[in-house]
């Protein structure tokens, strides 16, 4: 599926839901799914500044594609979390940087999240940009 397919696809799920409690119970269920991170990159070295919770985000490129392990220690972050790995993990750099997380907007996550969380969320999208281009600028052929 490519990036824009899922990110529809999260668009349809939230719109099953009539409100936002029930919108929350799910983005908690999409956290339990969440794989695990390797423990060594629980540190602060991996941690994602600007989130009100801790959040841990590792980054490798492996054959193309940018991989990422996240991990969080509140739950709605953790399906926040879930829902960006989602879209972005296992793409090439070229995908992450040419399709924005829209459905973020679509879904009105922002609007019904503290500032801090939303905050968080953008931080969280930045990064894994940020990872994307530096593999980009690393890897790509001269």
């Amino acid at each position: 599926m490519t990036i824009p397919e899922v990110q529809e696809e999260i668009v349809q799920e939230f719109a099953m839901f009539d409100d936002w409690a029930q919108k929350y119970e799910y983005l908690i269920e999409c956290g339990k799914h969440l794989g695990n991170i390797d423990p060594r990159y629980k540190s602060q070295e991996f941690l994602v500044r600007g989130c009100q919770s801790q959040v841990w985000l590792y980054a490798s490129y492996i054959d193309g594609k940018v991989n990422y392990q996240v991990d969080s220690d509140a739950i709605i972050v953790k399906g926040l979390a879930a829902l960006v790995m989602r879209v972005y993990n296992h793409r090439s750099p070229d995908e992450i940087l040419d399709h924005p997380p829209t459905f973020i907007e679509k879904i009105g996550m922002q609007a019904h999240l503290s500032p801090t969380r939303s905050n968080g969320l953008l931080s969280m999208v930045k990064h894994v940009q940020s990872f994307a281009l530096a593999f980009k600028t690393k890897y790509s052929q001269p």
